[in-house]
């Protein structure tokens, strides 16, 4: 007789069967993803066994390629291989502008707001569509490694990113297929992976310098509750900066005038490996656009002296906010990569009065933390008490009459949160009141920043004053806003969802998405294809590692040639054939090559049992 298994409603079939959930660390200069396995948190590799996936991605006319394959063309191609994109999320084109000498791009569009699109051989992208490619990348890998869906992702951002780019993030996970369970504050993260690895309560200040921002936050961890007290930073500051002042050095050395895109591509990537080198070494020899020199540790520490010290000074800020002095801060914590810098190290320490810890990776911790918490929120963990209370990072305020900014929200308010304030009616029969939502420390709209426009209509004509207007901020556990208006008297309502303008419309991604679907067949056959080429690559290289290291000992010269005849053919054939003739070509050469391997073989045994008895052969 069968069996039926019966469950409760709204319960899953097999309440035991664990969800599978990951963080995504979506970094400036590399991205990770990490998942929990038998109750740990360890970051997921490649099939060449790196956690990190370089931010980076080239677009060709036919094909996208994304981490160490899209790296290896930055320098030959920078204007259609795009890295560093996290500084453009959630930015409109003054933004962008600013940062144009960082990012040497061709942007196009609305120059007055709107999404920017930067021109590329494979057509006009969005930020937010170069970080989709990077977390589909991702996601890939999870499928590939977990071997099923992911039932949802924890993605994190820097805690002062705001809520335009808070928000290209979510469309950006959107646009790739992913389930977003929360954004995460990185140094929130970063303290989750800490915390729990360790158990200590107190107060840490968490130091996060990154490729593209720097993050200061001071956090109390006790019994379970890991609570933001205030947090700092610079969405625009990090190690690539630090790259381009090394940049501007070498320019200044070298006297080079003005620069091609691909010259200044090559002298930031110059840059970038002498600082990493200078982590471990006194001085290192740079060698780039026709120019040789040393650029020795000291002088580095004078080129990045002026970035740290802005960092720090983002330290006493968020301090004085938390009103709580450096002598008050149990542990600091250092993530992001560029807190391998020593004098990074050197001057946090003195700063706060001790030796930073550094007992995690900094590239993987805010990954590792991000895991934690999306193990958590899928329901992996139903008896967990860990309680994250994040903060917003910037007051929100609403615009009242001479163009100033009320607060209605402040920021380090713990989040979710909503708060509500009463307003009036300027006019004497007044019936509509229009409402200006701004985000920003400063007393004047004009120094805020924009994020919703919308009206209240149908207000009961009354004398001025005496309508009452109750407005409420409402902001969910990933720092986005919601406001409504409601008149008491009559209750007549509105409300917007805050969208920003620097945010994809729906109907963007509505477009992308039907693109996406539209294409899917072509999509596929370009991905098998890929695959194909590097399988072909990878059997290439094998066969020559071989043949040089024993083919002239164990072959003659017909059996050399043999091989070395259809070798030659699936190389010439790797970017110009369809995918089943490099699976011909591919198979060709196995075949021709199947003697040669046996032989290897038989050899490499011969040569370990050479001058042993058979009783001194181990049996394993």
């Amino acid at each position: 007789m069968a069996l039926m298994q019966i469950s409760e409603p709204g319960q899953s079939s097999a309440p035991h069967q664990r969800r599978l959930a990951a963080g995504i660390d979506l970094g400036t200069t590399h991205s990770l993803i990490a998942t929990v396995r038998s109750g740990e948190a360890v970051c997921l590799l490649d099939d060449d066994g790196r956690p990190l996936l370089p931010s980076v991605v080239h677009f060709a006319e036919q094909d996208v390629v994304t981490g160490y394959d899209a790296l290896a063309l930055q320098a030959e191609d920078p204007l259609n291989t795009l890295a560093s994109i996290k500084r453009l999320m959630g930015r409109g084109r003054e933004d962008v502008d600013r940062l144009g000498e960082i990012l040497p791009y061709e942007f196009i569009g609305d120059e007055q707001g709107g999404v920017p699109r930067i021109r590329t051989r494979g057509g006009d992208v969005t930020a937010i569509e170069v970080s989709a490619q990077l977390l589909t990348a991702l996601a890939e890998r999870a499928r590939s490694t977990l071997g099923d869906e992911l039932d949802g992702v924890v993605i994190t951002v820097p805690a002062y990113f705001d809520d335009a780019q808070r928000q290209a993030t979510r469309d950006a996970a959107r646009l790739a297929g992913l389930k977003l369970l929360r954004l995460l504050n990185e140094p929130t993260a970063a303290a989750v992976a800490y915390g729990l690895d360790q158990g200590n309560d107190g107060l840490i200040a968490v130091y996060d310098l990154g490729g593209g921002t720097f993050d200061i936050s001071l956090l109390r961890l006790e019994r379970g509750v890991f609570e933001v007290l205030a947090t700092g930073g610079n969405s625009a500051l990090g190690g690539d900066d630090m790259d381009h002042a090394i940049g501007e050095w070498i320019i200044g050395q070298a006297g080079l005038g003005k620069l091609d895109a691909a010259l200044a591509r090559r002298i930031l990537i110059a840059a970038r490996r002498a600082k990493e080198n200078l982590t471990e070494q006194e001085s290192v020899q740079i060698d780039v656009g026709g120019w040789q020199g040393v650029l020795d540790r000291a002088t580095l520490n004078q080129l990045v002296k002026p970035l740290i010290d802005r960092t720090l000074s983002a330290c006493r800020r968020t301090l004085r906010d938390a009103g709580v002095g450096v002598s008050e801060v149990d542990d600091v914590v250092m993530v992001g990569g560029s807190t391998r810098v020593p004098l990074v190290q050197q001057r946090v320490g003195e700063f706060f009065g001790k030796a930073p810890m550094c007992d995690l990776n900094p590239d993987e911790v805010v990954a590792l933390g991000a895991a934690i918490q999306a193990d958590i929120l899928a329901g992996n963990k139903p008896d967990s008490d860990m309680l994250l209370l994040d903060v917003l990072p910037l007051s929100l305020a609403i615009e009242t009459m001479g163009g100033l900014s009320e607060k209605i929200i402040e920021r380090n308010t713990a989040i979710p949160v909503a708060r509500a304030q009463e307003f009036t009616t300027f006019k004497d029969g007044q019936t509509a009141m229009a409402m200006h939502v701004v985000q920003g420390e400063r007393e004047l709209v004009a120094d805020c920043r924009s994020l919703a426009r919308f009206e209240l209509r149908g207000i009961p004509p009354m004398t001025a004053g005496a309508a009452r207007i109750r407005v409420t901020y409402q902001v969910d556990a990933d720092g986005l806003l919601s406001v409504s208006a409601e008149e008491a008297t009559s209750g007549v309502r509105s409300e917007v969802v805050v969208k920003p303008s620097y945010g994809l419309s729906d109907g963007e991604i509505e477009s992308m998405l039907r693109a996406s679907m539209e294409h899917a067949g072509e999509d596929m056959q370009a991905r098998m294809l890929r695959e194909q080429q590097v399988e072909a690559r990878r059997v290439v290289e094998a066969i020559d590692a071989a043949l040089a290291q024993d083919g002239e000992r164990l072959l003659s010269d017909d059996e050399l040639l043999a091989i070395v005849e259809p070798r030659d053919r699936l190389e010439q054939g790797i970017d110009t054939s369809s995918t089943d003739e490099l699976k011909r070509l591919i198979e060709a050469l196995e075949q021709a090559s199947e003697f040669y391997v046996a032989r290897r073989m038989d050899d490499s045994v011969r040569r370990a049992l050479k001058g042993k008895q058979i009783d001194e052969v181990e049996v394993q």
